[in-house]
């Protein structure tokens, strides 16, 4: 992979046409920022939005966030000048581009070269910038293990349920939201858990879309919290108002943070110390299936900052 799995609870969208978000972005508590060329961009302010992208990057004060940038889908006539003019203005403090409505492994393996290619010529270190895959319909859903395989770059695949809703002609207009109708489960299990198999099957990272009801900030902990418990990495943020909930979200509580790593402790102790397979924690029973789930939850914890406030004790 092109870097190690970064903290992306919360991945907060912003309009590559407007500074002033830009310049609000950099303040906000979100894990990521991906400056938008596309969805968010009217057509006549694409090449304007470049140029804003690539000061904000080179001028803003990103410290602590994944730096992405969403360039336009490859049906358009703006996405190649969107990765040229980007990474050649920024590449070297970039980690990201975004490639939206991603259909096939052709595609990304196109972004992989035009990345090298650019890298090699400003003298940038080749493969560092990763790549995020947008999964937004049905023909990427179907492909996406390929999708999955396609590049050393790619570090996240991203569910964007308002095209994917479109292409597969679902009744509704409401984004993030069951829709009219649909009483018997999850509409979305199937769409999810296929994104997310692929991703875990290639060590890939995967995040959850946006919620575009941005004021029911209960409405977005809700449905954040069913992608969480999936095992979901994160969720888009449409504004500042949804960042602590999903970073709350997609955070494990500290509770289950300190049993994780007292799991791990114990387990250590049991078998580098005490030479068995298997201990009991209290009253639990634990063994080397109970340390992969522990590590999965201490990860999750340690990257949202989490620090111990129990000590393990052998014996006790």
């Amino acid at each position: 992979m092109a870097a190690p799995l970064r903290s992306r609870r919360s991945c907060l969208a912003v309009p590559g046409s407007n500074p002033r978000f830009l310049e609000k972005a950099q303040g906000l508590p979100a894990d990521e920022v991906f400056l938008d060329l596309e969805d968010s961009v009217a057509p006549l302010a694409k090449e304007e939005a470049r140029e804003n992208v690539v000061a904000a990057l080179r001028g803003g004060d990103w410290t602590g966030k994944v730096r992405v940038v969403r360039v336009n889908d490859l049906t358009t006539k703006w996405t190649y000048r969107d990765v040229i003019e980007v990474v050649e203005g920024a590449g070297d403090v970039l980690d990201c581009v975004m490639l939206p409505k991603v259909q096939s492994a052709e595609q990304v393996v196109w972004l992989d070269l035009l990345l090298t290619q650019i890298e090699r010529t400003m003298g940038y270190e080749t493969g560092r910038i990763g790549i995020e895959a947008q999964i937004e319909n049905a023909r990427g859903l179907v492909e996406v293990d390929r999708i999955a395989a396609a590049s050393p770059r790619l570090e996240t695949l991203v569910f964007g349920p308002a095209d994917f809703m479109a292409s597969i002609n679902m009744r509704t207009l409401v984004v993030g939201e069951q829709p009219p109708g649909y009483t018997e489960g999850d509409a979305y299990h199937y769409i999810l858990m296929r994104i997310l198999m692929a991703a875990r099957a290639h060590g890939l990272q995967a995040i959850d879309g946006p919620y575009l009801q941005i004021r029911d900030v209960d409405g977005y902990r809700r449905v954040a919290g069913r992608a969480a418990a999936l095992g979901f990495d994160g969720k888009w943020v449409l504004h500042p108002g949804q960042v602590d909930a999903a970073n709350e979200v997609f955070s494990p509580s500290q509770e289950d943070y300190d049993h994780a790593e007292l799991i791990l402790d114990a387990y250590e102790h049991a078998t580098e110390v005490e030479r068995r397979g298997a201990v009991m924690l209290g009253d639990e029973m634990i063994d080397e299936a109970s340390r992969k789930m522990a590590l999965v939850v201490a990860a999750k914890g340690r990257a949202a900052g989490l620090t111990r406030t129990k000590t393990f004790t052998p014996g006790a």
